[in-house]
């Protein structure tokens, strides 16, 4: 669903061969009818939070097509609350699956890409692991962390032939905030008249950002500019933010 079934459907129009995971293997089903080609695409249940069923996905993929050319950690959801009051059990689940789960396919799939001769690993981040949103603040930090692991195998795997591209969207129009665990504590800081990009464009910007090799995408292109202020002025960023909470 969202940005996962966005990429899924713009490779698969350029030809790709697609595997489709998602922890409900209906869903992924549906997801899989929508994006069309059934000769070239397959679909099956996976809960990255359990690295049995990463491998079980990895060897179901090597059994029908030989190679593992891009692997795209996308799974994740968000936790809606306080530093002071999240639920640390909620926080702990939640970096199973955003940071913990990405950081577990990749050292599945790294052998076999090693073993090929080279690929891509494709992480879903956020502008989020740029700069900590209040209120969001544990999601941020799996982004943060994701960003870190990211940028360090693209480092370390670049003998390999093993590129590792990092992709941080804005807001995106998705069901992400619907989705999301709910605390007690629960302020929004992003303005009213903010629409979003749409999951299209995400799925766009990861296309252009691995045919060019890029070690990181940020989409749009405009919350760069956000991203450069907090970086050298960290301070006016979170007044900012501070005055939007609410």
């Amino acid at each position: 669903m969202g940005i996962g079934e966005a990429i899924a459907n713009l490779f698969a129009a350029q030809g790709a061969t697609l595997v489709m995971l998602s922890r409900d293997a209906a869903r992924v089903e549906a997801a899989r009818g929508r994006v069309g080609h059934p000769e070239r695409t397959l679909a099956m249940a996976c809960d990255v939070r359990h690295r049995e069923e990463i491998d079980r996905a990895i060897g179901l993929t090597l059994h029908h097509f030989q190679r593992i050319d891009v692997w795209i950690n996308n799974a994740g959801h968000g936790l809606l609350d306080s530093v002071a009051e999240m639920n640390m059990a909620g926080c702990h689940e939640m970096f199973e699956t955003n940071f913990f789960g990405a950081l577990a396919a990749m050292q599945a799939v790294i052998p076999v890409m090693r073993q090929q001769g080279g690929g891509t690993i494709i992480n879903i981040s956020s502008v989020a692991g740029h700069i900590p949103i209040p209120f969001h603040a544990a999601y941020s930090a799996t982004k943060f962390a994701m960003n870190a692991i990211g940028k360090a195998a693209g480092v370390e795997l670049i003998n390999d032939k093993i590129h590792v591209l990092t992709v941080c969207p804005g807001y995106v129009r998705t069901n992400f905030s619907e989705n999301a665990v709910r605390g007690n504590d629960l302020k929004r800081v992003r303005p009213g008249s903010v629409r979003g990009i749409t999951a299209e464009r995400v799925a766009r910007a990861t296309l252009q950002g691995y045919l060019k090799q890029k070690r990181e995408v940020v989409v749009p292109w405009t919350m760069n500019l956000p991203v450069r202020i907090y970086q050298h002025f960290p301070g006016l960023v979170e007044w900012a933010m501070g005055r939007m909470a609410k």
